[in-house]
């Protein structure tokens, strides 16, 4: 029996090989030669009798099959993976004079060896990066914080430019990392089609990107039309392991032919430089080993690389550059924020070595936010969940840094009246960072005779309430905590966050729908929702079009993610009620302090405001919330659910052996990330801190450990150790 099925799965395999053979080839011209070789009709039809092929033969799927570009796979979480080597970040300068400094360093390091430097574009997106093993797509994962990142393998695979089988010659076990961007005119297409159908626009490309490769229905991370543009290789060494250097073993990877190229000032991939240099950036064996050639590589492998760098030999063929892009920029069809300066010569990379957070071969110069004049339309005023009042600025649509700009905030009353900002004015707005529209000004030149200033509302927007302003604050806010539509619609957002309840199934659409409903009025409601109460229950926008519905299946997973979530330790439960300045680290530190909530209820503001951290005002923020009967009968009622209330000393703390030690802790460690070794200190009863001082310690140095804070314990007597050390202190 298995002989023949063998013999009848053998048509169905060469059949899977022969179309994904072709449509990775109809792929590769589409996306990265803009040739069209065959309609979009007959492409579809050919990648459904894939899809078709693979589901009645699973064994025969490839996991970096062509069906996987449309995804349709569900993330329930995303796995961390620590780099196989730091993803380190560039410094970054706004000066053109910092720029000379360190092509002048450079050059006075190097001494006579001849080489040069690459420019290239700062792309604005989410650093990403992809591990190919045999030729295959294995990984993709997030920059995180530099050592550890996220999981988005099969979200990855759904970006177009993103090779999932590379072609023609390549390393057998490489890395590839580069920028996840979002094209502005796909994501203005996006943000109309969400507009119309009733959704919040996003703010900005990169925070779409972002959010984009978090997705957990990656069919829908795929109709984003994100594109990956890649910016640098690490190649394997002698030991196995990615590095950052390989002059030596490059020969089954560079035996490409590097063309001159000619034309505009800056044409894609221009190579520069003199013979000597050519010469130099050369291998024993006649190979390239630069960081520009190492680029072009990955044409040939089928990458898009976007076609903007430059090889450049001085300081004044770099401020060529700069200047250039300074200006045209704005008609690139991705965000930029500026551009980035390597040595060319990898082998020299080793030479000129790293400082604490970033390599001293490169460098990034940033632009200048775009500044661009629009009149003010209206001031509307925002309800936040704790009450704060932000007023917005209602503005002339206007192009800025790659997105339509509407809105802006204006801060508070004090902004304003310093801004000076009157009726009829219009605004001078940049992009803070190129992400967040601000205001900086007012076009004075535009201003009418006569304008008046901009009146401050008194009363709250959305109930009605006298707005309060207490002594020492920037803010208004509504006291009217219990009874202001935001404010309750943001509790309920804010107890459902990942960080607070973890209830996932409860999206900000379907809490407004329950509190429209009136079957969610606050957070304990939740608790007591039931199945027949969910399915069936749909929204409308303004227009009467059905916005969103809830089916038997999404009813279930709410219920099952509302059971979930009373597992979750004090410290959330405690953060998720959203008691005002108590952040995630505040609620921990108040939770293990007190140990259950009796205590904590108990306790007088004095010994609240003794908590590290705390201090008075906050602590009369929490002694008010809990002397107000109406949250004491909502904690009974969550506990009555079976929410947790009192800390399980063993979930945090294996031991004590680090009792009243204090850590700071700094550099690269070879078994844990940084956040992993912290939580260990703490596991262990120590306390971290982020800075010497005279009451740390130890400080646990890893590699890569900047030089002044190991001047600084040494000054102060603080003791250094290793991370073999910390572990013969714990085990």
């Amino acid at each position: 029996m298995d002989l023949f099925s063998n013999i009848d799965i053998e048509p169905a395999r060469q059949r899977i090989d022969e179309l994904t053979e072709l449509l990775d080839r109809y792929n590769y011209e589409y996306y990265m030669n803009d040739r069209s070789l065959v309609s979009d009709f007959e492409f579809d039809k050919l990648l459904r009798e894939l899809a078709e092929l693979e589901r009645q033969h699973p064994d025969l799927a490839s996991p970096n099959s062509p069906t996987k570009r449309v995804g349709g796979e569900v993330n329930k979480s995303f796995r961390q993976v620590t780099h196989r080597f730091p993803m380190l970040s560039l410094g970054n300068t706004y000066s053109i004079d910092e720029i000379v400094d360190f092509e002048a360093r450079t050059r006075k390091l190097l001494g006579d060896t001849a080489f040069s430097y690459t420019c290239e574009l700062k792309y604005d997106g989410v650093a990403i990066g992809l591990t190919y093993k045999h030729g295959q797509l294995v990984q993709a994962v997030t920059r995180g914080n530099g050592s550890v990142g996220d999981d988005i393998t099969a979200n990855a695979r759904t970006i177009p430019t993103i090779p999932l089988r590379l072609r023609g010659n390549y390393p057998d076990d490489f890395e590839v990392r580069g920028e996840v961007v979002y094209p502005f005119a796909e994501f203005e297409a996006f943000n109309h089609q969400r507009e119309a159908d009733g959704d919040e626009p996003f703010a900005n490309p990169r925070n779409a990107a972002s959010g984009s490769l978090k997705l957990q229905d990656t069919a829908e991370c795929a109709r984003r039309k994100l594109q990956f543009c890649p910016y640098f290789v690490m190649l394997p060494q002698v030991n196995g392991e990615l590095g950052t250097e390989s002059a030596t073993h490059l020969g089954l990877i560079l035996r490409f032919a590097i063309g001159t190229a000619t034309g505009s000032p800056f044409t894609p991939l221009e190579r520069g430089g003199s013979d000597a240099v050519r010469e130099g950036s050369k291998t024993g064996n006649g190979e390239y080993s630069t960081h520009f050639d190492r680029m072009q590589s990955l044409i040939q492998m089928g990458f898009k690389v976007q076609p903007y760098m430059k090889e450049c030999l001085n300081i004044n063929e770099i401020r060529e550059y700069i200047d250039y892009w300074d200006n045209e920029r704005w008609n690139l069809p991705f965000g930029t924020d500026g551009i980035v300066i390597k040595v060319n010569q990898v082998a020299l990379w080793d030479l000129l070595g790293l400082t604490a957070k970033s390599p001293r071969w490169a460098i990034a110069f940033k632009f200048k936010a775009q500044q661009v004049s629009t009149p003010l339309e209206s001031i509307s005023f925002q309800v936040g969940r704790t009450g704060i009042i932000t007023p917005v600025a209602n503005l002339t649509p206007v192009w800025l840094g790659g997105t339509t700009v509407k809105r802006a905030t204006l801060v508070n009353a004090d902004f304003i009246e310093k801004m000076d900002i009157r009726e009829g004015d219009s605004l001078l707005i940049e992009k803070g960072g190129e992400i967040i529209p601000k205001v900086v000004g007012v076009d004075l030149s535009n201003r009418k005779a006569g304008a008046q200033p901009v009146p401050y509302i008194t009363n709250c927007p959305e109930c009605g309430t006298r707005l309060v302003r207490a002594d020492g604050e920037a803010g208004h806010y509504c006291p009217n905590s219990d009874g202001c539509p935001p404010q309750i619609v943001g509790r309920l957002e804010h107890f459902v966050s990942r960080k607070a309840m973890n209830i996932d199934s409860l999206g900000s659409e379907r809490l407004e729908m329950l509190y429209k409903k009136g079957l969610v009025m606050d957070i304990a409601d939740i608790y007591s929702l039931t199945r027949e109460q969910l399915i069936g229950l749909e929204s409308y926008d303004e227009s009467g079009q059905r916005r969103a519905s809830i089916q038997e299946k999404g009813a279930d997973n709410i219920l099952a993610a509302i059971e979930k979530s009373k597992e979750v330790p004090f410290e959330r439960v405690l953060f998720a009620l959203g008691i005002r300045y108590v952040g995630e680290v505040g609620a921990k530190k108040l939770a293990r302090h007190f140990g259950d909530i009796d205590t904590l209820i108990a306790a007088s503001e004095e010994e609240l405001a003794s908590v590290e951290d705390v201090g008075e005002k906050t602590a009369k923020f929490i002694y008010d919330y809990f002397s107000d009967l109406r949250h004491m009968q909502l904690i009974q009622r969550l506990r009555d659910a079976g929410l947790v209330f009192k800390v399980d000393k063993s979930s945090y703390q294996q031991s004590d052996v680090l009792q009243g030690k204090t850590f700071v802790v700094s550099g690269v460690f070879s078994r844990f990330s940084r956040d992993e070794i912290k939580a260990d200190i703490e596991k262990n009863g120590g306390k971290v801190s982020g800075s010497i001082s005279g009451k740390t310690d130890y400080l646990l140095a890893g590699d890569k450990m900047g030089p002044e804070k190991r001047k600084k314990a040494e000054k102060l007597g603080v003791a250094i150790i290793s991370e073999e050390d910390y572990l013969g202190m714990v085990r």
